[in-house]
């Protein structure tokens, strides 16, 4: 990934909490069949006592996937937040000299690591209950694998297989108008927010330097 120093986010903490708030991420592998990429939501699992961290997720059985790769290939997750076009009508200095063009503000999470996968029924259930705990509390009433009959989830079991990647390397890009005078990223901030798209406008505004 072409990364300017300016763009670069080192910030871990920032890192992971944009994972966490966008899990649904693109997962690129290289096998003998050329490249492949497969769209899956993921679950950051961080040991404290080891210093490891881990995404899970799970395929279902009938993708070729775990027959295309072997344990322990590395391959690489794309995580987005928030992104969004920018206008060169928003900045206060186009007026001046007209020397601006369009752009794209974005944060992207590139994650590589060494893939295993998973098919015994514990480790099934596990990926499963984490995914389900973190999207059902959204929930008015959260749906729980205990909600359904055992004997039908046991089945379902048997039609997915289990994806635990352990992260060698992490690295973020949050291009947030950074490169701009304090005049004109307030200005991206004024646009974004015109076009409704809030969120976007916030992160800029955290990049905002006194």
């Amino acid at each position: 990934m072409y990364l300017p120093e300016i763009f670069e986010e080192k910030n871990l903490e920032k890192l992971y909490q944009l994972i966490q708030d966008y899990p649904f991420a693109t997962l690129i592998s290289h096998s003998a069949e050329g490249l492949e990429a497969n769209h899956l939501p993921f679950h950051l699992l961080r040991d404290e006592h080891s210093q490891t961290t881990t995404l899970v997720a799970h395929i279902a059985r009938n993708n070729p996937l775990h027959t295309q790769i072997e344990d322990g290939t590395e391959v690489l997750i794309i995580f987005q937040g928030e992104q969004g076009y920018i206008s060169p009508n928003w900045y206060p200095s186009k007026q001046q000299h007209h020397q601006h063009v369009p752009t794209w503000n974005y944060q992207v999470v590139h994650v590589k690591g060494t893939i295993t996968f998973l098919s015994d029924e514990k480790a099934l259930r596990g990926i499963l209950a984490k995914l389900t705990r973190t999207h059902e509390t959204k929930q008015v009433t959260p749906w729980k694998m205990s909600d359904a009959p055992s004997e039908y989830i046991a089945q379902e079991l048997q039609g997915i297989v289990g994806i635990e990647i352990q992260i060698s390397h992490i690295t973020g890009k949050f291009k947030l108008s950074q490169n701009r005078d304090k005049i004109d990223a307030l200005g991206v901030i004024d646009g974004l927010q015109q076009q409704g798209n809030h969120c976007l406008a916030n992160a800029v505004e955290q990049y905002i330097e006194d």
